[in-house]
């Protein structure tokens, strides 16, 4: 057992604030770009909403922080195998923001039953716990409890270990490819992984499905499980278009969400589209959101990871705010509303809700180290709370490059990878080229040195997969969050000089 001095109160990194977030600043001085687009956008936004009020998730913002970080502890140090210490300074400010902590007055890491048990100043409790194959689980308030039977889920997979790359670990030692200058690929690797500061803990570089390149921080290695926050949007994603794949579901239907079934709903109008582009138009707050103001009190968006609640029915109740493919906006709701549907699907046909990933998507391509979390009823979280090594990522980025085909199974849709990869219309229509379908960022504004054409998935903390289809790659990088300030900057520097040392497909 473990025990941890209070931090100390730090400034936090406050990375997905939009450019006109907050109404301190002091001397007003020119308007970015940035402030420009987000001020029409909002504009936009405001003109074309529906009528209703807004009410904010109950509790309080302070305690909710703490439950985020009494998961990211857990998960760091019983997934990761991270040093308490070093979770507690340096991942996972997304719903644990590093001022916050600063209330933790007792830190309790109990390796016998692998929970963490967090003691604020006003004497609240907020505990976390692993619980084997769904990975750490906040309990609600003051309580250590949760609200369904977990799951074993082991892989269906021969041994890595004599298995030959991507269904296995044996990388084949192959002669170097002669179109790709080496030296430049070299130096290409060495800028994206970055100087210390940027912290990163696994860089996978694959052409053409092959490892050209990979490289880890001391301690982690190809197993090891890694915080990837939104990247597990894209993921969710993945597993509603393998249901639409098997029939259970259509892309262009209106969503079978129960509790918009009532008559005269508006919500029944929303298709299961509109929610995959995040334009779903359903009235939360959320920190991406242009104009956010963090004084408004604890963002929904937050309170889906840390609320303690059914999460799945939590976003459900949420009204609307749009009409369905018209606003673009950034919220947790629609991945979960996404997981809800994938839930239900997958119970109709009486299966394990909680092994339906593996048996159906990582089985089938190699990934044997994936933890899906959950909240306390047992819905997966994985709008951000899921774990991969650095190779799971690249298998699943792989499976996208071969158009949803792998070993000669379609298991995606076809066209469906070309659907995530365009851009949304409704993030379009705000001027904002930069979302797809499925939970995937694109590259159309052209703000990172690749091709237009590249599309990725993206977590807080600088986590990502970015697919080039011009240049047959996918680059993986995964670092602690603490550094993703120049562990963006680096990977854009890296990435500049990968499309300088790799030509592009003929």
């Amino acid at each position: 057992m473990t025990r941890l001095r209070p931090l100390p109160c730090r400034l936090s990194l406050m990375l997905l604030a939009t450019a006109c977030a907050g109404n301190d600043a002091a001397p007003p001085a020119p308007a970015s770009p940035q402030a420009e687009l987000a001020a029409r956008v909002k504009a936009r936004g405001d003109s074309l909403e529906l009528p209703g009020t807004y009410t904010p998730p109950p509790g309080d913002p302070l305690e909710h922080s703490i439950a985020g970080f009494a998961k990211t502890l857990c998960s760091a140090v019983f997934l990761t195998g991270l040093d308490p210490a070093d979770a507690a300074a340096n991942v996972g400010f997304f719903t644990g923001p590093l001022e916050d902590r600063a209330t933790v007055v007792d830190t309790v890491v109990d390796r016998a039953t692998q929970t963490v048990r967090l003691t604020m100043k006003s004497g609240t409790v907020r505990i976390a716990r692993r619980y084997g194959s769904q990975g750490c689980i906040t309990s609600p308030k003051e309580r250590d409890t949760i609200f369904f039977t977990p799951s074993a889920v082991t892989p269906n997979l021969p041994d890595a270990a004599k298995t030959p790359w991507p269904m296995g670990d044996v990388v084949a030692k192959e002669a170097w490819p002669a179109e790709i200058d080496s030296t430049r690929f070299a130096a290409a690797v060495d800028t994206a992984f970055g100087s210390p500061d940027a912290m990163t803990l696994g860089l996978v570089i694959t052409w053409r499905g092959r490892i050209l390149a990979e490289r880890y921080a001391p301690g982690i290695g190809i197993h090891t499980p890694l915080e990837s926050w939104s990247m597990g949007k894209s993921l969710t994603g993945t597993l509603m278009a393998i249901l639409i794949q098997q029939g259970v579901y259509q892309l262009d239907q209106k969503a079978p969400i129960p509790e918009w079934q009532q008559p005269g709903d508006p919500r029944q109008d929303i298709r299961i589209m509109d929610i995959m582009r995040m334009s779903s138009g359903i009235r939360i707050r959320a920190p991406q959101d242009p104009g956010y103001d963090p004084s408004l009190g604890y963002p929904d968006h937050l309170y889906l990871y840390t609320g303690g609640v059914n999460s799945y029915q939590y976003a459900a109740s949420r009204p609307q705010q749009w009409k369905p493919n018209t606003v673009g906006r950034y919220r947790n709701t629609d991945p979960v509303l996404t997981g809800y549907l994938v839930r239900l699907g997958v119970e109709k046909r009486g299966e394990n809700y909680h092994a339906f990933p593996q048996r159906h998507l990582f089985d089938k391509i190699g990934i044997r180290n994936a933890v899906m979390e959950t909240d306390p009823y047992g819905n997966f979280l994985t709008q951000g709370y899921e774990f991969l090594p650095a190779r799971d990522w690249a298998r699943l980025a792989n499976l996208y490059l071969q158009d949803g085909v792998w070993n000669g199974e379609r298991i995606l849709p076809e066209g469906y990878v070309a659907h995530v990869s365009t851009v949304a219309p409704a993030w379009e229509a705000d001027g904002r080229p930069v979302y797809g379908g499925g939970f995937f960022w694109v590259n159309g504004d052209g703000a990172t040195p690749i091709p237009k054409t590249a599309y990725s998935m993206q977590g807080a903390g600088g986590q990502s997969a970015t697919i080039i289809p011009t240049h047959q790659l996918v680059v993986v990088r995964l670092g602690k969050y603490r550094g993703s300030r120049a562990g963006d900057q680096a990977l854009d520097r890296g990435m500049a000089l990968l499309m300088e040392a790799v030509p592009a497909a003929k």
